[in-house]
């Protein structure tokens, strides 16, 4: 009687373990980081606390990176592309960011489109974008690309040429390329979905 109990006992355990490892498989590793972090702030582990929560950060700044490569457009008519990539940087680095960019080449011709994301960098555009005089002395001109405010620097000898664009004061948009014509550039700039890019 007594065996039959222990063997009832290990079965309904056994049972029980599956669940508790998909429990865990399936918990996000944002949410977990961030628990033991709560754990550590209230043991008195401020600086493990930290620790944890600057990598919880990073963890969603690649999160997010992951999601903002699917919105580099792809390649135009007659173009080909490489593979999108994705760089994240700690607050500790320029005052962190996430960037994703992905290169164009068509013959000689070259583009490459660069999003950048939370980066300190954006204010310096922004004031640029607010200030046509400021725009102009830099040697660029204001554009206006799907609603959105934009600099276009170009140079019609050398075939070059960026384009910059801020989406709702927290991306930067760069579009370059080398032996193409203006249009393409903005062609490209075009090609980006903006509406979707401010919901990340």
């Amino acid at each position: 009687m007594k065996s039959r109990s222990i063997f009832a006992l290990i079965v309904l355990v056994a049972g029980c373990l599956p669940m508790q490892v998909v429990a865990a498989e399936d918990k996000d590793d944002v949410l977990t980081t961030i628990d033991e972090a709560v754990k550590q702030y209230k043991s008195g582990d401020y600086a493990g606390a930290v620790s944890n929560l600057d990598y919880a950060s990073q963890l969603v700044r690649q999160k997010k990176s992951e999601r903002m490569k699917e919105l580099l457009p792809e390649p135009l008519a007659g173009w080909q592309a490489n593979p999108a990539s994705a760089q994240t940087l700690g607050t500790a680095v320029f005052g962190g960011g996430v960037t994703v960019s992905r290169d164009y080449k068509k013959g000689d011709a070259a583009v490459s489109i660069e999003i950048v994301s939370d980066s300190p960098v954006l204010q310096s555009v922004m004031m640029m974008l607010n200030n046509p005089m400021f725009a102009g002395s830099s040697g660029g001109s204001l554009k206006t690309i799907k609603g959105q405010r934009a600099i276009v620097k170009y140079d019609d000898k050398g075939r070059n040429g960026e384009i910059n664009i801020v989406v709702v004061g927290r991306f930067m948009i760069t579009v370059k390329g080398n032996q193409v014509d203006l249009n393409t550039l903005v062609e490209y700039s075009e090609a980006i979905d903006f509406i979707l890019l401010a919901k990340n």
